[in-house]
Formats: structure tokens, C-alpha cells, sequence
């Protein structure tokens, strides 16, 4: 494990040490999560999904929506009168 000093500044801003940006290829823009301990906090490089990702997830999600509201016995019909009546037409 790399341990590094580093300092906070007056805005709450704290300064990655270069070798350890490098070592986890990160770069301006690179996401972490900042989890909270008992006498500290981690920081977790996290990549946000790819658009292509994101998408696949909205389809199979749309899918599994489909497969309930079937089971239920819901309809397209039922599906756009609902939504009909929820945009208050």
C-alpha cells in the first residue's frame, strides 16, 4: 500500500499525489466515490456506465416491466390510456 501527505485546501479540496493518479490512470474528470470511516475516508475510482450500457440497462428494465404488467394482465391499450390520463388528457 502507497502512503502519500497531502493537504486540504480552503475549499475542501484535496490534491491526488501524481504517482498515485498515474498508477490508477486517473485524469481530470475521473470519478470517485468518497466513502467515510470510523477515523477517516477512502476514495474509490468508479467509472459511470457507457452510453451503450445505460441503454441496455433501460431495455431490460422496459422488458421485465413488460413481463409484469402482462402477468398482471395489463394490456397497450391499458398502458396508454394511463398514461393519457396521466399527462391530463
Amino acid at each position: 500500500m502507497d502512503v502519500e501527505i497531502t493537504r486540504m485546501s480552503s475549499k475542501g479540496q484535496v490534491v491526488v499525489p501524481m504517482g498515485m493518479r498515474k498508477k490508477l490512470g486517473a485524469g481530470e474528470g475521473t470519478l470517485f466515490a468518497v466513502v467515510g470511516t470510523a477515523d477517516g475516508l477512502v476514495l474509490r475510482k468508479i467509472q459511470a456506465p457507457s452510453k451503450s450500457e445505460l441503454l441496455g440497462s433501460i431495455k431490460e428494465m422496459a422488458k421485465e416491466a413488460e413481463a409484469v404488467l402482462k402477468a398482471e394482465g395489463f394490456g397497450e391499450k391499458d398502458i396508454v390510456l394511463a398514461a393519457a390520463r396521466a399527462r391530463g388528457r
